[in-house]
Parts: structure tokens; sequence; C-alpha cells
């Protein structure tokens, strides 16, 4: 079919997601059934149902125990990490470790349920599915999914378990700057030589790319950085710490043991964020936000800019890093291209030109669909698509993190102790000889395929031992093969929802239907016993009338009861 041919592509993010295709040799952004290109990555559990996007965002302030957003801040994570510790008083769900895995506990038909954070971000990638499969007329199976730069080769292979669950094939994982590159290259006019940075800021994560185009098409990797812990999520909750110390001071209240009150006040606050990117001052006005007080209270941009100072550096912070890992200088970079909704900030915007001495910077591509753009791109390239605008297009990809092993434990990361980084797993070569230290030579080997999965072998050259590790997020088929079944059992569930919604709207529907056509036979009938009456006594007045005068009140009196008694379906007249 279409759709199995012609792959999407997800731009998975932190706050929103958006999902694409590729379609009469251009890329189209699908819209969800409210119309909006991008849709929330929110998942609410209530008591009959599991809510996706647009409706689950809305449940945030009402239901916000069981309602989770930022799964990307949940993928991979140590729960005793502090960083992890610290965003965890932002949310109002309960998260906890079992047999050192992450798990969000929820309230769902009334049970307490348990769900990891990949079956959560399964859920959404479905929502997507869902979107593309209902706006095809198809079913959808093939898919390009964006990460950050920075996640992890475990937090990858949650994402490619995450789309399993979800019912379709991951065909690639890919970095989101990368496919915003591919967008960006797509709709460049030729220009020859090129180095490009692509700055990504959204909701949740900062990747910065680098890349050499040196052919038309090609596009090369040349130096990668990133935080995961960097976006508008955490401006917004230096504005919400704001407030809620402002409510303290005006009222001596606190507002943190008040979990809606708290969600409310967020939800004010983010839209204030927005806002600022356009205006110097933002209101904000809740009533009843606790204990029956209204707050009304505003922002400026001047206060919100002060208030984030420290993250906004560490923006710079990163595109040095990556022009001092490319051993370019300033100038050697062409263009820098803007994408991510969070680079609306005027301040970001500003920072970024003044770093390059006042470039002037790309902001031609749009900031929200330019992954799922990029995405869709390779999705349709990898299904076989052979469309003359897509011919030499290529996407050669650098390992964002470094890699390395200590008596046969694999790390991942970039600090210099080994305990700082990340433990990837951890394998046994036994059977080497006993050696002076350093006289023992094995070769290690680390193999990374396209979608950023690691694999490592270890080959001891004196005795001709080896062994190798693949690294996984954890999950075996076995249990894989569950969540599936248990992802069908949640979709069935929600058909069950919609059918019972649907035969209700239906019965509804007819049913005042039906009162509203008796209360028309009320009214016609009203209308047409007046007139009868008003006829009959007028024959008694009138005995002794003229012909053409009972002519006219016959005419009179058909004019009103013909269209009457044609309603009400009788044949003939009076």
């Amino acid at each position: 079919m279409y759709a199995e041919k012609n792959a999407v592509g997800i731009d998975l993010g932190t706050t929103y997601s958006c999902v694409g295709f590729w379609k009469n040799n251009r890329i189209e952004i699908i819209p969800n059934e409210q119309g909006n290109r991008t849709t929330p990555s929110y998942v609410s559990f209530t008591d009959t149902e599991i809510l996706v996007g647009e409706v689950a965002k809305h449940q945030v302030a009402t239901n916000p125990y069981n309602t989770v957003f930022d799964v990307h801040r949940l993928i991979g994570r140590n729960f005793y990490d502090p960083d992890f510790q610290t965003d965890m008083k932002h949310w109002p769900f309960r998260i906890f470790e079992k047999n050192g895995r992450l798990y969000v506990r929820v309230r769902y038909k009334g049970e307490k349920k348990d769900f990891s954070p990949e079956e959560i971000t399964s859920m959404i990638l479905l929502k997507m599915k869902d979107i593309a499969e209902a706006f095809l007329g198809e079913s959808v199976k093939n898919v390009v999914i964006t990460v950050p730069n920075y996640f992890n080769s475990l937090q990858r292979q949650a994402i490619v378990d995450a789309s399993t669950i979800a019912g379709l094939n991951a065909l690639r994982i890919i970095n989101s700057p990368s496919a915003a590159a591919i967008a960006y290259e797509l709709d460049r006019k030729p220009t020859g030589l090129r180095n490009v940075l692509v700055f990504d800021l959204g909701g949740g994560t900062c990747n910065v790319s680098l890349f050499d185009i040196k052919h038309e098409g090609i596009l090369d990797v040349i130096a990668v950085a990133g935080n995961n812990h960097l976006g508008g999520e955490d401006f917004d909750n230096r504005i919400v710490n704001h407030f809620v110390q402002e409510f303290k001071n005006k009222f001596n209240k606190d507002l943190t043991s008040n979990v809606r009150a708290l969600c409310r006040l967020r939800e004010q606050c983010e839209r204030a964020k927005r806002i600022l990117s356009a205006s110097k001052q933002a209101f904000i006005e809740i009533d009843s936000l606790f204990e029956d007080i209204d707050f009304h209270t505003s922002l400026t941009r001047d206060r919100f800019e002060k208030m984030n100072q420290d993250l906004f550096m560490s923006i710079t912070e990163l595109i040095d890093k990556v022009l001092q890992d490319s051993r370019m200088k300033k100038s050697d970079v062409n263009e820098i291209v803007l994408v991510g909704g969070s680079t609306r900030i005027p301040k970001i915007q500003r920072m970024i030109s003044e770093f390059f001495n006042g470039k002037e910077l790309n902001k031609s591509i749009n900031s929200d669909e330019a992954a799922a753009y990029g995405a869709s791109t390779l999705a349709s390239i990898l299904s076989g698509n052979t469309s003359k605008k897509l011919e030499g297009l290529l996407l050669v990809e650098a390992n964002s993190l470094s890699l390395g092993i200590e008596t046969l434990d694999v790390y991942e990361g970039n600090s210099t102790r080994s305990i700082e980084n990340n433990l990837l797993g951890e394998f046994e070569l036994s059977g080497i000889l006993p050696a002076p230290k350093g006289v023992p030579q094995i070769k290690i080997t680390f193999d990374i395929n396209a979608d950023g999965i690691l694999n490592v072998s270890a080959f001891d050259k004196t005795t001709g031992r080896k062994n190798k590790i693949t690294i996984t997020s954890g999950f075996s088929k076995e249990e894989i093969e569950r969540l599936v079944a248990e992802t069908e059992k949640y979709r069935m569930d929600k058909e069950r929802v919609i059918q019972k919604v649907q035969a209700r709207n239906v019965l509804e529907s007819y049913t005042y239907d039906l009162r509203n056509v008796i209360q028309c036979i009320e009214n016609m009938k009203n209308e047409l016993e007046n007139a009868v009456q008003d006829s009959i006594t007028w024959l008694d007045e009138n005995q002794e009338s003229e012909k053409d005068e009972y002519e006219f009140k016959l005419n009179l009196l058909k004019k009103i009861a013909n269209p009457i008694v044609m309603k009400l379906g009788v044949n003939g007249s009076p």
C-alpha cells in the first residue's frame, strides 16, 4: 500500500510531536483531529480510557496525578541522579524505581497501574500513527523517529522498543538537528560548499550540530553537542518558582502544597513565556488559584531574561564546544539555522547572533516542523522513493558520545572518569593466560549501526578467545511481546469507548430530533386550531356575507392550513 511504501517521519519531542509523509514530490505535515500540525506529548489515564495528545494536556489541571508528560526526561535516567530528583519536584505524577528500572504509577480504571517510560512513549507514537492513518486512510508501519543528539545507546534502543510496542517498524533513529538539516538542504538552492550550524532548542533539550556540505545533497556531520536537560520546560520552571515565591510573599501561603493549583499556574506561565516572544510584558490572571485567592500579576521580558540568564549562557557554551571539536572559527560557519519552538525567544536569537559577531540567523524553515520534515524525507528515501528531488541526498552521522571500556565494562560519555559516564553493559572474556601487566593483547571493536545502537566485541590475540555484547534497553523478547499484547488491549478498550460514545451520540441526537419534531407539531397544531376556531367564529358572526367574502376567508384559511397539513404528511386540503 502507499503508506507502507512511503513511510512516515515522526519528530518525537519532549513537549510536542509532529508527523509527516512524502506526497506529490514534497513533504506534507499531517494535522491531528483538532487541525493542529503538532500534538502535545501528553498521556492521561482516566477511569474509562487512556487519552493522548490535546485531550490529555487538558487533563493536567483536573487530573494531575495521572497525566504524564516530559517522558523524554524519563527514558534512560538514573532514579537517584540529583538532577533527576530535582526534575521530579516539578512533576505531579509519581515515579519510582523497581529492579533498576523507572516506572510511573497512575490510577487507570480505578486501579493502580505501573508503566515504564517506553510504554508511555509507545502511546505517544501510537497516537502519531493513528493521526497518520486517519489522514492517509491506510495502515502505517514503517517510520523514522527523531531523538536528541545526546541520547545514548540505551535511550535510542528504548525508542526502538517503544516503536515496536506501538506496532511500528523503526527504519531509522535520527538526531533531530540532522533531520532539520535534511529539511534545510532539500529546499535550498545549490550554492556550493558550506558549513552549516543547526541550533535546535525545544521543550526539553538543546542540540547543536555542525554540518559540512561538501557536495549538493551530502550532509557530513562534523561535530555535535547537546544538553538533554535544557529547554522550554526549564524556562517554565524558573517562572513557576518565581510566582510561587511571589504568592507566598503576598499571601503567606505555599502553593506547592496543592498540585492542582501548581498545574494551573504552570499552564499560565507557559502561556506567558510564549507571549513574551512577541510582547515585552505578559499578564497572569488566575481566579481562585489557592484557597479562593485570586492571583493577578505580570512578567516583563526583561525579568524573564534575567531569571534564565545562566541557562541562556549555557547555550553559547554548547555552540563553542561544537566549534572547538570541529576546529573551526566562528567565521568558518556560513549559515546558522534555528530549529525548535524555544528559538523564538528574542534573547536567545540575540545571543547566538552576537556570538557570531552579528551574523544574520536563518529562520526560513518552520521551527516546529523542520525535524518531522527531515525525518519524513529520510523515511521516503529508505522506503525506496526514486524522486529526482531526492537524488544524491546523503547524511553521514557522527557519534555524539565517546565510547570506552574498563576491564570489559562498557561506558559511554564525555567525562575523563569512567564512574561519571553511563555504564552501558558488561561482558566477560574468560580464559586469558596469566601475563605481566600490559602484555595481554585484546582487540576491542565498537560497531554502531545507523540507529546509534552499539555492538561491542573483544578478541584476545593470544588465545583466540572472543565475546561480544549488544547494548539493549533491558527488555527481553518475551517482555516486548507482552507489552505489544497489552497495547493492543488498550487499543481495543479505546475502540470500545469510542463506539460507546458514538452509539450514545446517535441515540441522543435522534431523541432530541424527535423532541424538536413534537414541539414543532404542537406549535403547528396550535396555529391550525387557532385558524380553524377563528374561521368558525367568523362564520357564526357573518351569516349573510357575500360570495367574495366567503371565498376570501377560505383562501386565507388555506394559506395558513395547507403548509401545516403538508408538513404533517396529510394528503389533500380542506
